[in-house]
């Protein structure tokens, strides 16, 4: 299973699973594009909204260990179609919710079932990639995300209200998984990963090692986090743009996300070539990146949409080349058998970080603007890369 043709085949099944992260990312960003309007229609101010997507975020969090947990237990194939199936159904709910109380229980139950999509992404490259193309593999997924955060704001510019978009989003979901399962059968894996039923998988959750990682994946993902909620509040606050007008310059981010993903794994990939060990590796592509986050900073002196927009692609780029790195980093060191519940610790930390955050960038955006905001998630890369060396000297002490 080492032909061309074969690793062809996986690659396919690799592109076919972005398309799973297309939906999941698409079901949230319709959300952040429509967030003009629906703090119109519900009367909320930029707090408000924040305290929607908390809703979502502190479900994403609590739900994402049992995901991982899910996963391991019975494999990645059946786990996704689960997990495609409810997130679609949910997204159906939320376009039918007419009231502030529906729309947030649709985004609470939307939160727990995708916070399966990054532990299955991580634990399919576990499966059909081996070690130097994984971090490449999780670029695969993140043109997934750039696809759904380039038609989040079309869809909601182009179709009659915002509730419109979340009912096409729950179609595609329910079309892709016949698509996945015939996939998923016909091509065979680099590696087997067989479903891990013996008791004792949760331990994992209590090692300092992961724990960690995970605080790490806090200090990382507060770019993400801003600019993946909030980039269109941002260019309607500080430039007076209507929802259409912002359509113009949304997709300059997620382009830039994909090409910073590959861009990160290329910079590991590169590093394992030459004789560098895996986690090693991940940490010097993790470390370039931090400085590339710096770019944030500009974001807030930008005079104009188009330079400000440029400025959040940029962070943007070296955001998402970081975090491929750092969410590969589990399947490096535990396996495709334990990935699922790995992975969905660094989840655990995402969803708890942009809870707490989430509010916070709203008061913020309120009262003084978003460059304190800015100032704070640009320069907190290098903690998570401070902490990941800790963690590098443990796991080579480990070895």
């Amino acid at each position: 299973m080492t032909d061309r043709s074969s690793s062809t085949a996986r690659w396919a099944v690799v592109s076919i699973f972005a398309l799973a992260s297309t939906l999941n990312y698409l079901d949230r960003q319709i959300l952040a594009a429509a967030a003009p309007l629906i703090k119109d229609e519900f009367h909320l101010d930029s707090a408000g909204y924040g305290w929607l997507v908390a809703a979502f975020s502190i479900s994403y969090a609590l739900g994402s260990p049992f995901a991982g947990w899910f996963l391991d237990r019975v494999g990645v194939e059946l786990g996704m179609v689960w997990s495609v199936a409810m997130w679609s159904l949910t997204s159906a709910f939320t376009g039918i919710s007419r009231g502030l109380a529906s729309l947030v229980g649709a985004r609470i139950f939307l939160g727990g079932w995708e916070s399966a999509g990054v532990p299955a992404a991580g634990k399919l490259n576990a499966v059909y990639l081996p070690p130097k193309n994984r971090a490449i593999g999780a670029a695969m997924t993140q043109i997934g995300l750039a696809i759904g955060g380039v038609l989040s704001p079309l869809l909601v510019r182009w179709l009659p209200g915002w509730r419109q978009p979340f009912f096409v989003c729950a179609a595609l979901g329910l079309l892709w998984i016949p698509v996945w399962l015939l996939a998923r059968r016909a091509v065979p894996p680099w590696a087997q990963v067989a479903p891990q039923r013996q008791k004792g998988q949760l331990k994992l959750l209590r090692d300092p090692l992961l724990i960690i990682i995970a605080v790490a994946n806090m200090f990382w993902m507060g770019i993400y986090t801003l600019w993946s909620n909030w980039t269109t509040l941002y260019l309607v606050q500080n430039f007076n743009l209507t929802v259409g007008e912002v359509a113009a310059f949304a997709w300059f981010p997620p382009v830039a996300s994909v090409l910073g993903g590959f861009t990160g794994g290329w910079i590991s990939q590169r590093a394992m070539l030459r004789g560098m060990p895996a986690v090693e590796a991940r940490n010097r592509a993790i470390l370039i990146s931090a400085f590339g986050c710096v770019a944030t900073l500009l974001a807030p002196l930008c005079p104009t949409p188009f330079w400000a927009t440029l400025a959040i692609a940029v962070s943007y780029f070296w955001g998402v080349a970081g975090s491929v790195n750092l969410y590969t980093l589990p399947v490096d060191i535990w396996g495709g058998e334990r990935s699922g519940i790995a992975i969905s610790t660094l989840v655990f930390a995402y969803g708890v970080l942009q809870t707490g955050i989430s509010p916070l960038i709203g008061i913020a955006a309120d009262r003084v603007g978003f460059t304190p905001v800015c100032w704070l998630v640009g320069l907190a890369p290098f903690i998570a890369w401070l902490l990941l060396r800790r963690a590098r000297g443990r796991t080579l002490a480990t070895d």
